[in-house]
């Protein structure tokens, strides 16, 4: 294999199963009761490196009956490996008409029944009841601090207290499953004032969750109101971002509602022992300084050996989002690589032994030309390093959100 993610499997399950031990201990408290809500394991894009499939099937292992995918475009790959509901963050709206177009296949499949759409604009609500199939599970938006996708509170309010909604909930032609609210990572400022006086050192993303809590619940009592059935999942937030001490606050100020915490990269990656993502050696080149190599003919610096490495730019090696640049030292880095950058010179996420190498060229699509001095292979060998060989990996230091493996090794 030429760039592949080594998994220490029973490591990284014992991590899974941690978090999801803390998370409900958060959510549920003593009673373990599950009508309190659970974790809610998200399954999207690249799978984090490690693939949709697989952590479909770690989020049956671990007991939990709602997974949440990012896109419609993902439903089927995971439905094959796990079985109980699928949660769709991305809104349903058919103005993408490629989205509507696999929602209609969705639709007609065997899983449609397990699938809940997520609406987020109230323009799209309006349209709900008409052009939804009957039967169609839904959770609605609001807007958060984030400031992505939801619906502002009156805008809520006025979705679920159209007339063609409550008759599509009457009727049993459209089922609520809850509010669904997306928060930022950072500390948001306060958008919603709660009339409940709260515990002193309340996070701001909890007073938040809770005035939309308030929200929500009037939602519900008006729908109540108007002698409209409304089933006991109604009464849910699908949260993302809280930690576990927020969660404990929110179930103390909010005891009656169902919290279902959705978490992807705590879970899959937060434990980053147990992940291990290498380069094997494809080549090993003895060249000269000044000696030419690759597509741009840069040349060597020094006496060493050139390493062709598995793990191009179709793996995702090297690419990387943009950096927060929030603090000074994260500036200082930032201004510092692109020096480095802009005279020819990049340093590669490959590393031999403790050493990170330099890249004789950027990456190509599906290998990496590396330089490794003399002076670094010296030294290696004399802390009890080999000599670099065709079929010896590197490790590499990637971005496991933009990764694309060869194959993931799971040392089970």
């Amino acid at each position: 294999m030429t760039f592949t993610l080594h998994v220490d499997g029973p490591a990284w399950r014992e991590h899974t199963s941690s978090v999801r031990d803390a998370l409900r201990s958060a959510i549920r408290g003593d009673t373990g009761m599950s009508r309190l809500g659970d974790l809610v394991p998200v399954a999207k894009g690249n799978g984090y490196g490690l693939g949709l499939r697989r952590l479909a099937a770690e989020a049956t292992r671990l007991g939990v009956d709602r997974l949440a995918v990012g896109t419609v475009f993902e439903i089927a790959e995971v439905a094959e490996a796990f079985h109980g509901e699928i949660l769709v963050m991305s809104p349903w709206d058919p103005r993408d008409t490629v989205a509507a177009a696999r929602w209609r296949n969705i639709d007609s499949s065997a899983v449609a029944a397990r699938v809940i759409r997520t609406i987020s604009d109230a323009e799209t609500a309006k349209r709900a009841p008409l052009e939804l199939p009957p039967g169609s599970r839904i959770v609605i938006e609001g807007i958060t601090s984030m400031r992505r996708f939801g619906m502002l509170e009156n805008e809520l309010l006025s979705v679920v207290g159209a007339q063609a909604m409550q008759s599509a909930l009457a009727q049993g032609r459209l089922h609520i499953e809850g509010l669904a609210l997306h928060l930022p990572l950072a500390m948001p400022e306060v958008h919603h004032v709660s009339a409940t006086k709260l515990p002193r050192g309340t996070s701001t993303r909890v007073i938040e969750v809770q005035g939309w809590a308030k929200t929500w619940r009037a939602a519900l009592e008006e729908l109540l109101r108007a002698e409209v059935p409304v089933s006991e999942n109604a009464n849910s937030l699908w949260v993302s971002h809280l930690t576990d001490d927020e969660l404990t606050s929110l179930r103390g100020l909010e005891p009656d509602v169902a919290v279902n915490a959705r978490v992807g990269t705590r879970l899959w990656l937060g434990d980053g022992q147990t992940l291990s993502a290498r380069g094997t050696i494809l080549a090993v080149h003895p060249v000269g300084r000044r000696f030419a190599v690759g597509y741009r003919q840069r040349k060597a610096s020094s006496d060493g050996l050139l390493l062709v490495v598995g793990g191009g730019t179709s793996h995702g090696v090297a690419m990387a989002a943009p950096t927060p640049a929030a603090s000074l030292r994260q500036r200082a880095i930032a201004a510092g690589t692109g020096a480095l950058e802009a005279t020819g010179r990049s340093r590669s996420p490959f590393q031999w032994g403790d050493k990170l190498l330099w890249f004789a060229e950027p990456p190509h699509m599906q290998v990496s030309m590396l330089w490794l001095p003399d002076s670094v292979l010296r030294e290696g060998l004399a802390n009890g390093l080999r000599n670099p060989a065709v079929g010896d990996t590197l490790d590499c230091r990637v971005r496991h959100t933009t990764a694309l493996f060869d194959a993931v090794l799971d040392d089970a």
